[in-house]
């Protein structure tokens, strides 16, 4: 935050409703008491001053809650999984409290989950999900630390730590042009960063001289299940592509599968490629071709930035990029 923004009080909400502290007081704890008009205006005091109220006991809005909130977008098959189990051993270790919030696709979810962090003055909160600009407005207006894991946002809300998704597609195109690979198929999750990779990947390939690869989408959480309709689709097309570019190890996983049901070999009749180097993705047979990204240095640097802020030491960058690893193995 910065030092010139100021923290919506319960005053602040009071003089912009035209009413006093203790009407508001009483609509906070118990809305039935106020009249529906008196409300009205309270709730719409509340959203123009981004007000947040204090739920920590004492209403001791100095004292810090030793409380950080985790929103990821899911569990199943979370490329996030590793990074936010260690971060969360670490805090813990440390004797910080994690709040675990699932949002999944929905920016009305997260900004729930972010008002219900701040109400409780949490020292921080770690984002790897969708935000909107009313949650970028309540984190900056806060003294809560937001931090943005898994991507370099040109305007990070405060802090981020992660990589470049376009460049990540663009060195799987370099890479796949150099192995002799024509004709990719790309599959990509329904996502902003998965879209990022997937526009890296496109305009790099055809800056190699290649034509438009075939494509398919699928929903996020993305699945090994959904590699069976992803495969068929493959099926369908009019000439078979020597290459699948997977939104996730766990698609790879599917798509290998799939392959190797079908009589094809991988990847002599078609080669697959993942991301998130998953601990399956070394262990498959054959062991599948990704891009590892550190966790354990983001898990790190998120720590670091949150024990920088609880001593009031300022961050020296918004951003950390951690750069990533394309690691070539059998599968393509």
């Amino acid at each position: 935050m910065s030092d010139s923004a100021k923290t919506p009080t319960l005053d602040d909400v009071a003089a912009r409703a035209g009413i006093s502290g203790s009407t508001v007081s009483r609509f906070l704890n118990n809305p039935d008491v106020v009249a529906e008009a008196t409300a009205e205006r309270i709730r719409a005091a509340i959203a123009e001053t981004g007000y947040i109220p204090n739920l920590l006991a004492g209403g001791l809005a100095s004292s810090r809650s030793r409380l950080v909130a985790v929103l990821i977008p899911h569990l199943t098959d979370s490329i996030f999984n590793d990074t936010i189990e260690s971060m969360s051993e670490d805090l813990t270790a440390a004797g910080t409290n994690v709040m675990l919030g699932l949002t999944g696709v929905s920016t009305v979810r997260t900004e729930q989950l972010v008002r219900a962090a701040l109400s409780r003055r949490a020292d921080a909160i770690i984002s790897t999900g969708p935000i909107n600009d009313a949650v970028v407005s309540l984190a900056r207006r806060s003294r809560t630390l937001f931090i943005q894991l898994w991507e370099l946002p040109d305007d990070p809300v405060e802090f981020a730590v992660g990589f470049s998704h376009r460049a990540v597609g663009r060195d799987i195109a370099r890479f796949l042009v150099t192995r002799g690979y024509r004709r990719p198929h790309v599959i990509t999750a329904q996502g902003t960063r998965a879209t990022m990779r997937r526009d890296g990947f496109c305009e790099e390939w055809q800056a190699q001289g290649g034509t438009p690869p075939s494509e398919d989408r699928v929903d996020i959480p993305s699945r090994f299940g959904h590699a069976r309709r992803a495969f068929a689709t493959i099926r369908r097309l009019e000439e078979m592509p020597d290459v699948v570019v997977c939104g996730s190890d766990y698609l790879a996983q599917g798509l290998i599968v799939e392959a190797q049901a079908a009589g094809l070999k991988v990847p002599d009749d078609i080669a697959v490629m993942g991301f998130g180097n998953s601990a399956l993705a070394g262990e498959m047979r054959p062991t599948i071709t990704t891009v590892d990204i550190d966790g354990s240095r983001i898990a790190r640097e998120a720590i670091a930035a949150i024990r920088r802020h609880a001593e009031g030491k300022p961050t020296a960058e918004r951003c950390v990029d951690v750069g990533f690893r394309l690691l070539a193995r059998e599968s393509a």
